[in-house]
Parts: C-alpha cells; sequence; structure tokens
C-alpha cells in the first residue's frame, strides 16, 4: 500500500509540475459558465449586431433554468471529452517511449500498482475539474435565471462523471497497448464517438450503453425522474471500467516483459 501511495503522489506532482491542477480545472469552469452568460445575453448580443429592418423585433423565447443547465452539461461531452482523452493518452504510452515506465518497473513495483496509480491520478483531476465546472454551471446558472434543485443537479453530475470515467478507462486502455501518445488518443476518441453515435441511434436497443447516461442525467434535471435503465447503464459502465483497467495491467505488463 505504502508503495502504491508514493506512485499516486508521484503521479500528483507531475500533474502539479505539468500545470494539469491549473488549466484544466480552469477549462472546465469556462466550458461550464459559457452556456448560462451567452442565453443570457443571447438578444442583446443580437441586438447589437443591427442590420435589421426598421421596426423588426426579435422575439426569443426565455429558456428555463433546467434546460439552460442541461445546455451548460451537454458543453463537456465535446471539448470536455476531448479534454480527457487529451491529459490520459500519454500517460503510459508517453512513460513508455520515454523510458520513465522501465526505470520505475526496474525496482520492485507491481504492475498493477503502476497503472492502477496513474489511473486514479487520472481520475481525481478528472473528477475535481468536473465538479468545479458543472458547480460553476450550476451557480451561475441560478444567478442568471433560476436554481435548479441541488439533488437533480449533483444526478447529473454523478452520471455525466460516470460516463467520463468510461472514457477516460479506454483512454488509459489504448495508452497501455500502444507505443505512441498520439494513436492512443486518436483511437480513443474513435471509439468514443462511434459508441455515443451507435447508442444514440439505436437508443430503443442500446439503452443500457454507458454513452445513454447523459441522456439520462438531462432527463433528471429536465422531468426530476430517473429513467428506468439508468441503474442498468451505470452497472454495465462500471462493469466496463473494471474489465478495460484489468485488461489495460494485462497487456501493460505482457507489453514490458516482451519488450
Amino acid at each position: 500500500m505504502n508503495q502504491w501511495i508514493t506512485l499516486l503522489n508521484k503521479e500528483l506532482l507531475e500533474m502539479w509540475r505539468n500545470f494539469k491542477w491549473i488549466w484544466v480545472p480552469i477549462t472546465f469552469i469556462l466550458l461550464g459558465v459559457q452556456k448560462p452568460i451567452s442565453s443570457y445575453y443571447l438578444p442583446q448580443i443580437l441586438d447589437s449586431l443591427g442590420n435589421l429592418p426598421e421596426g423588426a423585433k426579435i422575439e426569443i423565447p426565455k429558456p428555463s433554468a433546467q434546460e439552460v443547465f442541461v445546455s451548460g452539461l451537454s458543453e463537456y461531452s465535446s471539448l470536455g471529452v476531448l479534454i480527457i482523452v487529451l491529459t490520459t493518452m500519454a500517460l503510459i504510452a508517453g512513460e513508455r517511449k520515454s523510458g520513465v515506465a522501465a526505470m520505475i518497473l526496474v525496482k520492485p513495483v507491481s504492475y498493477r500498482s503502476f497503472v492502477t496509480a496513474k489511473w486514479v491520478g487520472a481520475l481525481l483531476l478528472m473528477w475535481i475539474s468536473f465538479f468545479i465546472g458543472s458547480l460553476a454551471t450550476w451557480y451561475y446558472t441560478g444567478i442568471l435565471f433560476d436554481w435548479v434543485a441541488a439533488g437533480e443537479a449533483f444526478q447529473a453530475f454523478f452520471f455525466y462523471g460516470l460516463w467520463f470515467t468510461v472514457i477516460l478507462t479506454i483512454a488509459l486502455f489504448f495508452s497501455a497497448a500502444h507505443l505512441v501518445p498520439g494513436v492512443a488518443g486518436f483511437v480513443s476518441l474513435l471509439v468514443v464517438i462511434i459508441l455515443s453515435l451507435v447508442s444514440s441511434s439505436l437508443s430503443n436497443w442500446l439503452e443500457w450503453s454507458p454513452a445513454m447516461l447523459t441522456s439520462y442525467a438531462n432527463e433528471v434535471v429536465l422531468t426530476g425522474k430517473l429513467s428506468d435503465y439508468t441503474l442498468p447503464a451505470s452497472m454495465f459502465a462500471t462493469a466496463s471500467i473494471l474489465i478495460l483497467l484489468t485488461l489495460s495491467i494485462f497487456i501493460f505488463r505482457k507489453k514490458e516483459l516482451a519488450s
């Protein structure tokens, strides 16, 4: 356990030296406040553009606080996913390519401790950054529109976070499987995009897909009710995380022993 904690501390310190603990939370905050602010000031923005016929007036219905909050969280499904992959794709592939992994594993360090410490470190960065960002979304939505129930907002945050954990673990898996971080990142994004597109297109047959968790999270905020498929999707997401993490350790050990 002491060995694992040492590896985790090394990972957290490395993230601090790379300024990840600064720029990742700030980026998530900017993503989080973008939608509430732009939605609130949209009429003024359109008025300032001008070029409208004299007497013309644009009537824009004011969105509900729930709709604004959901739109704010949806911003993380695009740029947020990209940030998660970019901060994860080199965790193992980068250290293997630079030779740092070989230097650490020469010591009596288990492959499981090495991989899981990196996974937990990346997970802490992602969850803390996403929590701060979603809290900013909730706060600015409340200030500019109305307050979304804290319980529903937290449930949405949790289910989004569970899906992002799946994405992070996918990126870690391909980082363990490939020598080049760029390849790991590209393949990870491709898999996530395909999974999201297939799940949304075949939502009637793939209600249990982890990619559907964001839809169920939005539904909680908009209707106040959990979908019946939320639990199966959450359980499948958890199982996928454990399987991918186990495979990451196995593949990493196999590649290191073969090299």
